[in-house]
């Protein structure tokens, strides 16, 4: 399929592009009393830099904030990404493609079972409890409307489908009723039964290529932006093609050392106050003293840093691989760009946000430079700013984050100055200060964060 295609090879990025391969985003953050990720036991989340502790918020939870909220645009009409394919990562395709058979005509009792048939056809597997037996095993990123065209496929080829659906279901229940094997319980452990299944799964008569070819194709990335942008991977079906995705995250960590709390909580019980209020002498009162529920928080606060790059040829060959038609390749990738800016600036994992509102914090200062490679600036916070000597974390940061990037400007050939967007006073007021001093401000200052993206 490639020879078909036109694909991007980096040695000529700067003929087709006009610029550089890679977008590099860096950002610093102040958030006060909050919890954007926590780890098994709920508490915030650490790691060792410099000689010191750091508070953590997780690579993976800065993408699938930034991912899900260019989607969510996206579907309601806003931003770069209107009208775009998107994705959804999800176990819930065969429920999916059920609700479009549904409103297609069939009766649920019917749908489900074919379409759970299909996609174990291809290789997915689906839970042995109660409550995951209609769910694949796996997260499963696909375009949101995958169910849709599995659907609309299984509709139009009712006869075909229901032919293998009954050789499937007739094999399944003669490879189970042999003696000594089964299928895995919901109490028995994942290695009870490996064999038996194996042997059940053997057993499966193969989809016929149409129906197999179908299947593949609803599943497959095709022109989904966000999948083109972040990836995926997807081992259970050997035939479906992944993603290297182009965009690469880092995770975000404090520029000086950790600062947490155990936060003590108490909850007031509104049955008991209201009993308290209206008691007629002090001893009803006392037997609604105290709070209704009690416990502790993990809070952290701090000054962060993050940083993110796009890799420009990636995400193109990425939509021409899904079969984007190739005119349409470089204004849907412009697209992209615009909304991953967006998205970097925007963005806020959501773990606590009603008790801490956090997602309506801003970063302190914005950073976005070209290069013929990606430069991650983490390591300039090796050595932690001390608040007492240094004084303010985030002036502190914004001098040594410019001043560092002025060095490597200066020393390499491979790199913009860039553009620079601020949303705090003392940092307006620092590149003001550096704007004045000749050569000591390389990044543009702009004033939107449209301006971000070249």
């Amino acid at each position: 399929m490639a020879d078909s295609m036109t694909i991007i090879r980096n040695d000529n990025v700067r003929e087709h592009l006009g610029r550089h391969q890679f977008l590099s985003l860096h950002a610093l953050e102040s958030l006060v009393a909050v919890l954007p990720v926590r780890d098994e036991n709920g508490m915030a989340k650490a790691i060792p830099f410099g000689g010191t502790t750091r508070n953590l918020i997780t690579s993976q939870a800065r993408r699938r904030a930034e991912r899900t909220l260019g989607r969510d645009r996206a579907n309601t009409g806003q931003g770069a990404l209107a009208g775009y394919t998107m994705g959804m990562r999800t176990r819930e395709w065969a429920l999916l493609t059920t609700d479009a058979l549904c409103a297609l005509g069939w009766e649920r009792t019917d749908a489900l079972p074919v379409a759970k048939s299909l996609l174990e056809g291809v290789g997915l597997k689906f839970g042995d409890k109660e409550r995951t037996r209609d769910l694949t095993k796996v997260l499963v990123f696909a375009p949101e409307d995958a169910g849709e065209q599995l659907g609309a496929f299984i509709d139009t080829n009712r006869d075909l489908v229901a032919a293998w659906c009954t050789a499937f279901e007739a094999a399944r229940k003669a490879a189970e009723n042999k003696p000594g094997t089964k299928r895995r319980g919901a109490s028995e452990p994942e290695s009870a039964a490996d064999g038996e299944e194996v042997a059940v799964e053997s057993s499966i008569p193969p989809l016929p290529r149409e129906v197999r070819a179908a299947v593949l194709a609803a599943l497959a990335p095709r022109d989904a932006v966000d999948i083109a942008l972040y990836g995926r991977f997807l081992a259970e079906i050997a035939d479906s093609p992944n993603v290297d995705g182009a965009v690469m995250t880092g995770p975000a960590f404090t520029v000086h050392a950790a600062a947490q709390i155990d936060d003590f909580y108490s909850a007031a019980d509104d049955a008991k106050i209201r009993r308290k209020t209206n008691a007629l002498d002090y001893l009803d009162a006392a037997d609604d003293a105290g709070a209704g529920m009690t416990g502790y928080q993990s809070l952290i606060s701090g000054t962060f840093y993050r940083h993110a790059v796009l890799d420009r040829v990636q995400l193109r060959n990425n939509l021409t691989a899904g079969g984007m038609p190739p005119e349409k390749v470089d204004q849907a990738a412009g697209a992209a760009e615009r909304q991953f800016v967006e998205a970097f600036v925007d963005a806020m994992p959501h773990a606590k946000k009603n008790t801490t509102a956090s997602t309506g914090s801003l970063p302190k200062l914005v950073l976005a430079f070209e290069g013929a490679r990606p430069f991650n600036y983490s390591a300039v916070y090796e050595s932690p700013i001390d608040e007492r000597r240094d004084g303010g974390a985030a002036l502190s940061a914004a001098r040594r984050l410019l001043a560092h990037h002025r060095l490597v400007t200066r020393k390499r050939g491979d790199i913009d100055g860039g553009r620079v967007l601020t949303y705090d006073l003392g940092i307006q007021e620092l590149l003001t200060e550096l704007a004045a001093q000749e050569d000591a401000l390389v990044a543009t200052e702009v004033g939107l964060v449209e301006e971000l993206a070249p």
